[in-house]
């Protein structure tokens, strides 16, 4: 495939949320999340129904995500571990080819190094980012961000840290990109945006609670398999105390993490929205995706830290209207590391050193078009 030249490179746009479990997205067949924004998304762009992240915890995964690397390659493994300074990211590459790569929000470096290649970050994370620091102080809902029975007990309508942090990264990125506006600058940019929602605890705003109440469907599958006796898993379900979650706390929960989910979306179409109104959306390279997914109830399981297929499959959205066919669905195995090379050839960046991705490029275009007729979006496609 010829790679553009300078002048036709493309702005790029990656944006990670945190725990989004796949199948909760309208283009992804749930029918009753509403995910307006992110149903755009994919009717102008390309769905991966079968994408996977390195590893079901946060750290590790991101890590493997910039780097292209396996957590075996880059040795972070926990989320108590740095990602080595010398290792190259997706920002180093592209920044090595002249864009300036910009960070806002979630993105849980740890240690003294929290650009890895960024020239510039906003926001942070919302929690500590050295090791033996206080944790963060969530008031009333404190212990809910953790894989604990408490985040389930806790469940419902109010307002978290997460939701007021998420609207700050919304209200930065917008802020980022009215300036890029005025500057006039022919250089494309470069922005990941990085958000904390819908990942626990499971407290979404009262509006956004109340319009999911009573319409979330319970857990395909709410129970262990009978032959499930790996000790891990035992012992993890004793540990975190989810032996014997009630029926009231599911569905509370569930319910909060639609809402979440339908926060997040809406955040996210003030963004796309403001790329369109400035005739940006053409020639931005979107990618949406998450560092895992959530169990939600899934196999009597909740949060993450399993390899259990709601823990590790994640969704991946790429949009590209100027050079990528729209309302495409690709079925292949993916992964995430394959993301990160797929930025890096839409920009002709350098491949990353010992990076395993693929760029997914070559992909969508032996792809064939999947029947959109039931999405009513393609007018934001042009």
């Amino acid at each position: 495939m010829p790679m553009p030249n300078n002048d036709a490179r493309p702005n790029i746009l990656f944006i990670e949320s945190d725990q989004h479990n796949h199948a909760v997205i309208g283009a992804y067949g749930d029918t009753v999340i509403r995910t307006p924004n992110l149903d755009a998304l994919a009717a102008c762009g390309v769905i991966f129904e079968n994408n996977y992240c390195a590893s079901p915890i946060c750290v590790p995964s991101r890590s493997s995500m910039l780097t292209g690397q396996y957590p075996y390659q880059n040795e972070v493994w926990t989320n108590s571990q740095y990602l080595h300074s010398g290792i190259p990211t997706f920002a180093h590459s592209l920044g090595s080819i002249g864009y300036r790569p910009v960070q806002i929000g979630r993105m849980h470096f740890n240690g003294g190094d929290q650009l890895h290649g960024f020239t510039e970050r906003f926001i942070g994370d919302h929690n500590p980012n050295h090791l033996g620091a206080d944790e963060v102080d969530h008031g009333s809902l404190q212990g809910t961000a953790g894989p604990s029975r408490i985040s389930l007990e806790l469940s419902g309508h109010g307002q978290s840290a997460y939701q007021v942090h998420d609207q700050r990264v919304a209200e930065r990125t917008l802020e980022f990109l009215s300036d890029y506006v005025d500057s006039g600058s022919d250089d494309p940019f470069c922005l990941a945006v990085g958000m904390m929602l819908p990942h626990q605890p499971f407290v979404a705003m009262k509006e956004d609670y109340d319009a999911y109440l009573g319409k979330v469907p319970p857990p395909r599958n709410p129970l262990a398999s009978e032959d499930e006796d790996h000790p891990y898993l035992k012992w993890w379900r004793s540990h975190s105390g989810i032996e014997d979650v009630s029926d009231e706390e599911i569905k509370r929960c569930r319910t909060a993490y639609y809402g979440l989910v339908a926060r997040l979306d809406t955040l996210l179409g003030d963004i796309f929205d403001m790329l369109r109104e400035h005739g940006l959306f053409e020639n931005t390279l979107i990618v949406y995706t998450a560092d895992h997914g959530e169990q939600l109830g899934e196999k009597g399981l909740w949060w993450k830290q399993t390899f259990y297929e709601d823990s590790v499959r994640v969704p991946a959205i790429v949009s590209w209207p100027a050079r990528l066919p729209q309302g495409v669905v690709i079925n292949r195995v993916t992964s995430q590391l394959d993301l990160n090379a797929t930025m890096l050839d839409a920009a002709g960046a350098p491949v990353l050193p010992s990076s395993v991705g693929r760029s997914l490029l070559p992909l969508i275009d032996d792809a064939n078009s999947e029947d959109w007729q039931d999405i009513a979006f393609s007018e934001y496609c042009t």
